[in-house]
C-alpha cells in the first residue's frame, strides 16, 4: 500500500517528533487534558443518569400512589419525562448540557424541556467544556500542525530538501511519508483514548452492549481518524509550499483559529440570521391563537363544540347532553386534546424547519470547514445533538397526549354525567385505574438516522478526502526545491 521509501521517511519522522521541547510538553498536556476528559465524563454520566433514573422512578411512584379521584384531575396532575443520558455521551457532551433533560406532561399544555445543566452554571460554561471529543476536534489538530509545520520547510531551509529530491525521493513519497509519520505520532495518544472510551462505555453499560452502540462506536472511531488524516495531511502541504518554517507556523496557527473558531461561530450566527425563528412567545401566542379559532373546548358557546353537541344531541335521540350514555365532557376534553395537539404538532413542525435551515447552513460550511464536519457527526453518533432533543421532545408529548386521551377515555365511560348534588361525594373512579398509563421509557433513535441527519456532513468528509488527494497529486508535479 505505502512505499519502502515512505515508511522509511514516516518512521525518521517519528523518531525525530519529541526532539522539540515544545512538541513534547504540548502532547504531555494534550494527554492529561484527555485523561481529565475521561474522568470527567465518567462522573458526570453516572451521577446525571442516577439522578434521572431516581427522579422518573419517584414521577412513577406519584402516579400510582394518588387516590381514588376524577381523571381530569389526574390528567391535570400530570406526569414527568425525564432524558437519560446516552452511553457514548461520556465522550461527547454535545449540546447536553444546553438543552433540557426534563419535561413536566399535563393536558391541554404542551411544557417546554427544562432543568439543562447552564441554566444551573455560571456563565463559564459558555467557554465550552472539556470532553474527549472536544480535545480530539480542537487541540489535537494544533498538536498536529505543530508537529507539521516544519516537517517539509524545514527541510527547504537547510538544504537537505534538494538532497532528498536528487537522490530519487518523489515529492509524492516525501508528503506522503511525512503524513505518515505525524499520523504515527498523533496515533500515541488517539489509539489509548480510543481504548479508554471503549472500556467506560462498555462498564457504563454493565456490559450490555447493543449493536446499534456498537455501530455507533466503531463510526465514531472511523470518523475521527480520518478527521485526524485530514488535518495532518494539510500540516504537511502548508509546509510543503511555505518558503520557511516561520511562514508555515503562522499560516497553520491562522488556519486552526479560523477552523475551530471563527467558522463554527460565525457560521452558527449567520444561520440565526438569516432564517430567523420566531420567539417563544410568539410561538405559542401563535399556537393560541389558532386553537381559538378551530375551537375552544372550555367555552360552551364556542361554535365548533355546540355543532358537536347538536349532533350528539340528534345521532342519540336525547334533548340533553345529561342524557347521552358517556360522559360528555370527557367527550369535549378528548376532542379538545385532539384538536390542540394537532395544532401544536403543526406549528412546531413549521419551527423545526426553520432550525433545520440554520443547521443546514451550519452543516453546509463543513465543505470549507472538517471541523463542523466532525462536530455535527460526533454529536450525532453520540446521541446528544439537537435531533436526538427533538427525538425526546416528541417521545414525551406522544405520551402526554396518550395519558390525556386515556383520562379522558375514563371519564367518558366511568363518570356520570349528572352532577352531584351539595354535599354528596365528587365523581370519582378506583386509584387502580391509574395503572393502565404505562410508565414512560425514552428510546434512543436508531443509528441509522444519522445518516439521513447528517448526509452533508458524510460527502463534506468524502469531499476532503477527494479534495486532499487531488492536491497531493497537482503538487507532486509542481513543487521546487527551492
Amino acid at each position: 500500500m505505502f512505499s519502502h521509501t515512505e515508511i522509511l521517511i514516516a518512521n525518521l519522522f517519528r523518531n525525530t517528533a519529541f526532539r522539540n521541547k515544545a512538541v513534547f510538553l504540548l502532547t504531555v498536556f494534550i494527554g492529561l487534558l484527555l485523561i481529565y476528559a475521561a474522568f470527567s465524563g465518567w462522573i458526570n454520566f453516572q451521577k446525571q443518569n442516577e439522578i434521572r433514573a431516581k427522579y422518573q422512578e419517584q414521577a412513577r411512584k406519584d402516579w400510582l400512589s394518588n387516590p381514588d379521584k376524577h381523571p381530569h384531575r389526574m390528567a391535570h396532575f400530570g406526569h414527568f419525562a425525564f432524558r437519560p443520558k446516552a452511553p457514548l455521551s461520556v465522550f461527547d457532551f454535545g449540546m447536553e448540557s444546553f438543552l433540557g433533560n426534563t419535561i413536566f406532561l399535563e393536558a391541554h399544555k404542551q411544557n417546554t424541556v427544562n432543568f439543562s445543566e447552564a441554566g444551573f452554571s455560571t456563565g463559564m460554561l459558555r467557554f465550552g467544556e472539556i470532553s474527549i471529543a472536544m480535545v480530539l476536534q480542537v487541540l489535537l489538530p494544533l498538536l498536529i500542525f505543530f508537529l507539521g509545520f516544519s516537517s517539509i520547510a524545514n527541510e527547504r531551509e537547510n538544504g537537505t530538501l534538494k538532497i532528498l529530491l536528487s537522490q530519487g525521493v518523489s515529492w509524492k513519497e516525501l508528503i506522503v511519508g511525512k503524513s505518515l509519520g505525524i499520523i504515527s505520532v498523533v496515533m500515541t495518544l488517539f489509539i489509548p483514548i480510543i481504548v479508554a472510551t471503549i472500556l467506560l462505555w462498555a462498564l457504563l453499560q454493565n456490559m450490555n452492549i447493543s449493536i446499534d452502540e456498537s455501530i455507533r462506536l466503531l463510526l465514531i472511531i472511523l470518523v475521527y481518524f480520518v478527521y485526524l488524516v485530514i488535518f495532518c495531511v494539510i500540516a504537511v502541504l502548508v509546509s510543503a509550499i511555505s518558503k520557511s518554517s516561520k511562514t508555515a507556523l503562522t499560516s497553520l496557527i491562522g488556519l486552526w483559529l479560523m477552523l475551530t473558531i471563527v467558522l463554527p461561530r460565525g457560521s452558527q450566527a449567520l444561520g440565526a440570521y438569516i432564517y430567523t425563528a420566531p420567539s417563544k412567545a410568539q410561538f405559542n401566542a401563535d399556537i393560541e391563537n389558532d386553537v381559538l379559532k378551530e375551537g375552544d373546548s372550555h367555552n360552551p358557546n364556542d361554535p365548533h363544540y355546540k355543532s358537536l353537541k347538536d349532533s350528539l344531541l340528534t345521532v342519540y335521540k336525547v334533548d340533553s347532553v345529561q342524557k347521552l350514555p358517556f360522559n360528555y365532557s370527557g367527550f369535549v376534553m378528548a376532542e379538545g386534546e385532539k384538536i390542540s395537539a394537532n395544532i401544536y404538532n403543526h406549528h412546531l413542525e413549521e419551527l423545526l424547519k426553520i432550525y433545520d435551515k440554520q443547521n443546514s447552513f451550519s452543516k453546509g460550511m463543513a465543505f470549507l470547514n472538517p471541523f463542523m464536519a466532525i462536530k455535527n457527526l460526533s454529536m450525532a453518533l453520540a446521541s446528544t445533538d439537537f435531533a436526538s432533543y427533538i427525538n425526546f421532545q416528541e417521545q414525551a408529548e406522544q405520551y402526554r397526549y396518550e395519558m390525556a386521551q386515556k383520562m379522558n377515555e375514563l371519564q367518558i365511560k366511568f363518570i356520570s354525567n349528572k352532577k352531584p348534588a351539595a354535599g354528596e361525594k365528587p365523581h370519582t373512579i378506583d386509584k387502580k385505574h391509574w395503572e393502565e398509563m404505562h410508565e414512560f421509557v425514552y428510546k434512543e433513535a436508531e443509528v441509522s438516522t444519522v445518516f439521513s441527519h447528517e448526509i452533508i456532513s458524510i460527502f463534506a468528509f468524502i469531499f476532503w478526502i477527494g479534495l486532499l488527494l487531488f492536491c497531493i497529486r497537482i503538487l507532486s508535479k509542481t513543487l521546487k526545491a527551492i
